[in-house]
């Protein structure tokens, strides 16, 4: 029992410090979280509902981790070939693309949500 709980307290030191790397290095990842308090702040503001912010949370974290997704998939396409290569190409294209879809899609989402917020303080 205390070997399983040692691997999971080193598992979970390992998975902080990715974290924190990403914070500390990626500019991306700077910028999700930024919008992600400000839009947290807009939710607390127009009091959103409890299933309205959980969609907004979990948008976030959904956003927060393809970026760290397309950051480990650029990162080790790196480590492969540092050559210009097709293939290394489509795998960092396709891990840019995932997280195209992922903004888009929490733009779309907050939109959906914040939209009849605000248009009743501008009627």
């Amino acid at each position: 029992m205390r070997e399983a709980l040692r691997k999971h307290r080193i598992s979970f030191e390992n998975a902080l410090s990715g974290l924190f790397w990403a914070l500390k290095t990626q500019p991306n990842f700077r910028v999700h979280l930024t919008v992600s308090l400000a839009v947290l702040i807009l939710g607390f503001y127009y009091q959103l509902s409890g299933l309205e912010m959980t969609v907004i949370v979990f948008t976030i974290i959904l956003g927060l981790a393809a970026e760290m997704i397309n950051t480990s998939i650029e990162a080790m396409t790196d480590l492969i070939t540092k050559d210009w290569r097709m293939e290394a190409k489509i795998a960092k294209d396709v891990a840019a693309g995932m997280m195209l879809l992922v903004a888009i899609g929490a733009v779309f989402i907050a939109f959906l949500i914040f939209f009849p917020h605000i248009s009743r303080g501008l009627i």
